[in-house]
């Protein structure tokens, strides 16, 4: 598996396997699933309510721990100092770890120092191997960065083929901010799966669409967590480390951005109080 080294020298799979909107019911079968496939980064949050069953799952799978990258998130409702930590204790006992590889503030809303300073704790006391962000603009990150000790390691946001954050990817890159992708495939939206130029590029390699995707999202140096619940799919999913795309095909992804998020902004007035008073089940 190819990896990507974060700012703290820290290793981590270019490529994982997500379980969002996967029902806490499937999760432990997709992850199981997963890990048989070869996934060995996986990605949950306390917001999913499924982390006990990916802490099932590794369990169940026999994988050294040190082969596994496990990141989790912490929620709005739980952000500021102290609740940071519990949060942060409450994912570890629902999985079952001692540790986490990567720990995310998942929405930039409610108060991001206070848990911000919590995570840097979690950091130096080696609980949290790597501390990032996730759907966080470049004003938000870049006052994040810049005052504060500890720069996020990752900033996992929005990016796929109709959003494809190119110029932020660079600043992300200056600053030595590590992006990474959810949605890669924008669940679909735009007709992706039956793009035409999408599917020329993939009947002319003999993949998938999903496959192309995947695989100009890692040539472009971004981490990627596709999810799936069919074990075809999920196989299919990571055999992508065998061809290349050409500069031409690269370009013609690249054409396809229409530099908007096809989901929803995160600076919406309406969507930030939306997400702000969602709480989350203990």
């Amino acid at each position: 598996m190819q990896t990507v080294t974060l700012n703290n020298g820290v290793e981590m799979p270019i490529l994982g396997f997500g379980v969002y909107q996967i029902p806490p019911e499937q999760t432990e079968r997709a992850v199981s699933d997963a890990l048989a496939a070869g996934y060995r980064s996986l990605d949950t949050a306390a917001a999913y309510g499924n982390e006990e069953a990916v802490g099932r799952a590794i369990r169940a799978g026999g994988i050294p721990r040190e082969e596994l990258f496990v990141t989790t998130k912490l929620w709005v409702s739980d952000a500021g100092e102290d609740r940071a930590r519990r949060a942060f204790e409450t994912s570890l006992r629902k999985l079952g770890l001692d540790r986490v590889d990567l720990y995310l503030i998942h929405q930039p809303y409610g108060d991001v120092y206070g848990s911000w300073r919590a995570m840097e704790r979690l950091h130096r006391e080696g609980l949290a191997r790597a501390i990032g962000v996730s759907n966080f603009y470049p004003d938000r990150l870049v006052d994040l960065i810049d005052h504060n000790e500890v720069t996020p390691a990752v900033n996992q946001i929005e990016t796929h083929p109709f959003f494809q954050r190119t110029a932020y990817q660079e600043l992300m890159r200056e600053r030595g901010v590590q992006i990474e992708s959810w949605g890669p495939f924008a669940e679909g939206r735009n007709n992706l799966f039956t793009h035409p130029e999408l599917t020329r590029i993939a009947e002319a390699h003999g993949r998938s669409v999903a496959q192309v995707v995947l695989r100009w999202l890692i040539q472009r140096g971004v981490v990627v967590i596709p999810k799936s619940v069919r074990a075809e799919r999920m196989a299919q999913n990571i055999d992508v480390f065998d061809f290349e795309l050409s500069a031409d095909d690269m370009a013609a992804v690249a054409a396809l951005d229409t530099g908007a998020s096809v989901f929803f902004d995160h600076r919406d007035p309406a969507m930030v109080s939306r997400l702000g008073t969602v709480t989350l089940d203990s």
